[in-house]
């Protein structure tokens, strides 16, 4: 089926098309209904079918003879580690892992806190959960304790799982004295602490069960049936109010637009090695390092390690000779990163990346120059597609399992089958093309999304649906052309008004990195007292590059001035040495304005390296 039918047949008869969709999987009882809508009023979908996410990631695969083949490839170039975990191995694992939790007195409907580094038993936990019906709440690891205590307090588990430390470049990261003080903080108290203990880090904290021991007296666990529309996870997001939102994804639908995502974005097939360079602590790890390609039946990669320093520039290219990757799914920051570095690409030439046959980049916007530069550089095609840890796949995108689309830089391509995309004004009214506004989803939402927040569908409501009546507002906004290319250009609160005219800040830095000097850059709204706000542009560096900060300034001023107008009024360019950033790749651009205004400012929890912030200060303080 073409993407123009599956796209008409997905908004018109969505029952038919998910129905058929979920034919791909093995229930336990097949759905007869599609969409249904629950007390609350939310969408549900396959409300009368039961399943278990488990037993469709591994033992499905095991009873089909496909045991021997490869499931779990873990490549840490931080322990010099190579591992390669066959399906039954792994099915044998997570039913050794179940069984633990199972006398720990774990059962259907609790949840489990799972604080974890990128090893194998992060995806062991998570499906050995899912195997009981549990409820896992993944928390990036090494989080700060606070962090790791407001999502204790809010999940309230049964049982926290974690290891003794997690790796960083040049150092490691004790991770037990952050459980004791997160524990300390929450006034919910997990039954019990189960840690893995690293060869890294030996276990010293009192009152933690090792995890290896209790492995020792595990009886293996069957799966557990579960309805579709029983929580698979609750994933945190940041919040406008300072607390984070648990975000909660259902067993059935979710497991659908997993499989279906797979084939009609990212064509891969059973047998394919994917790999999506992320965290399980994120949504990207949640569903296409973990639950997308095991249920697909694909070979899958956990990647311990950085995309630059384990050991230099190479190292993408590196994994994807060494383990034939397909398809390789990063953040556009991770290739900023690689391009600052190894600008003229010499690294991507010491390897045979002849395996690898697309480029996917979300997380961000992706921004033209990095878009041209791993185009040119690789030889591959990439695809640029949009979406949120609320909906769990790709609002938007190329999909090349249906049709190849020609590549618009600046744009996630087309909305997928299900996402029913609108461009509305703020009140509400749909907008012609080209013209921008607020990015909105028509209900009900496909399979695969947030079905509500986790105790607190008065959030749900008030966060995503209230604004505009039988939308889902996504908090970003951008156009769409004339051809039906979706554009976003960041966050609403990303727009800056100067002068009574609102600017896209992401246009702007598109402008900006595109000059040869630029590695990357942000771009911020500072206040001023004449015309509201007017824009701030720091400025990376490629390494090896010198050039004298006035010319530059003066170079983006007349570029912007040239592709966006004067009424940009962009005049100040600051060079600075890194951009602060969450460990996601997401640059603090809320934070930056902040500091910039001299409003007062909270360091996020999120962040990667407190010091970039340090840096940058005085900077900002000077220019504002």
């Amino acid at each position: 089926m073409s993407y123009a039918e599956s796209y008409q047949q997905a908004r018109r008869e969505p029952d038919q098309f998910w129905l058929k969709q979920a034919q791909s999987l093995a229930w336990y009882k097949n759905p007869s209904i599609g969409f249904a809508t629950d007390e609350d009023g939310n969408d549900r979908w396959f409300p009368d079918g039961e399943l278990n996410t488990s037993y469709l990631a591994l033992d499905v695969h095991v009873e089909q003879g496909r045991g021997d083949q490869t499931a779990l490839i873990y490549d840490s170039p931080m322990t010099g580690t190579v591992e390669h975990i066959r399906y039954s191995d792994l099915l044998d694992q997570v039913q050794r892992c179940a069984g633990l939790l199972a006398q720990q007195g774990v059962q259907k409907g609790d949840r489990v806190v799972i604080y974890m580094p990128m090893i194998p038993q992060a995806v062991v936990a998570m499906l050995a959960c899912a195997r009981l019906g549990a409820v896992h709440s993944v928390v990036f690891g090494g989080f700060a304790a606070k962090e790791l205590a407001v999502r204790i307090e809010d999940a309230s588990p049964k049982v926290v799982l974690s290891a003794t430390c997690g790796l960083e470049v040049g150092k490691t990261i004790n991770y037990q004295p952050l459980l004791r003080e997160a524990l300390a903080l929450a006034e919910h108290q997990p039954e019990q602490v189960i840690v893995w203990e690293r060869p890294e880090q030996p276990l010293t904290e009192a009152g933690l069960l090792r995890w290896q021991t209790l492995l020792d007296s595990a009886e293996p666990a069957d799966c557990v049936a579960v309805k579709a529309t029983d929580p698979l996870y609750i994933l945190y997001t940041s919040g406008t109010t300072g607390k984070p939102k648990g975000v909660v994804r259902d067993n059935g639908g979710h497991a659908v637009a997993m499989r279906y995502s797979m084939s009609a974005l990212y064509d891969v097939q059973p047998g394919d090695v994917y790999w999506a360079a992320s965290d399980v602590g994120w949504v990207v790890g949640h569903s296409y390092i973990v639950y997308a390609p095991l249920i697909t039946g694909c070979t899958t990669v956990l990647y311990e390690g950085k995309p630059v320093g384990t050991p230099d520039a190479g190292a993408f290219w590196r994994v994807v000779e060494q383990h034939q990757v397909k398809v390789l799914f990063a953040a556009p920051t991770a290739f900023r990163a690689i391009k600052k570095i190894d600008p003229e690409g010499e690294f991507i030439q010491k390897y045979n990346i002849e395996s690898l046959r697309t480029i996917f980049m979300a997380g961000e916007r992706l921004d033209p120059p990095t878009l041209e530069w791993t185009e040119q550089k690789t030889g591959k095609p990439v695809v640029d597609h949009w979406w949120q840890t609320e909906t769990g796949w790709a609002i938007a995108g190329n999909p090349v399992g249906l049709e190849q689309f020609e590549t618009r830089a600046g744009s996630a391509c087309m909305p997928l089958p299900g996402f029913n995309v609108e461009i509305l004004d703020a009140d509400g009214r749909v907008q012609p093309p080209d013209t921008q506004g607020f990015i909105a989803l028509q209900r009900p939402l496909p399979p695969g999304c947030l079905t509500t927040i986790w105790n607190n569908q008065a959030r749900f409501e008030s966060g995503y649906l209230r604004q505009f009546v039988g939308y889902y507002v996504s908090g970003d906004g951008g156009y769409k052309d004339a051809d039906g290319y979706l554009y976003v250009m960041g966050r609403i609160d990303d727009v800056i008004n100067v002068a009574g005219h609102r600017l896209s800040t992401g246009e702007m830095e598109a402008v900006i990195g595109a000059h040869p000097a630029v590695a990357e850059c942000a771009v911020i709204g500072i206040r001023d007292e004449l015309k509201g706000q007017l824009p701030l542009g720091l400025v990376v560096l490629k390494d090896g590059v010198y050039v004298d900060d006035d010319e530059l300034s003066t170079e983006l001023t007349q570029r912007v001035r040239e592709e966006i107008g004067a009424i940009a009024c962009y005049r100040q360019t600051v060079i600075v040495n890194r951009l602060p950033k969450t460990r996601s790749g997401k640059i603090l651009r809320a934070t930056l304005r902040k500091m910039a205004d001299n409003e007062t400012y909270t360091v996020p929890s999120t962040i990667d390296d407190p010091s970039a912030l340090d840096e940058i200060q005085p900077l900002l303080t000077s220019n504002a």
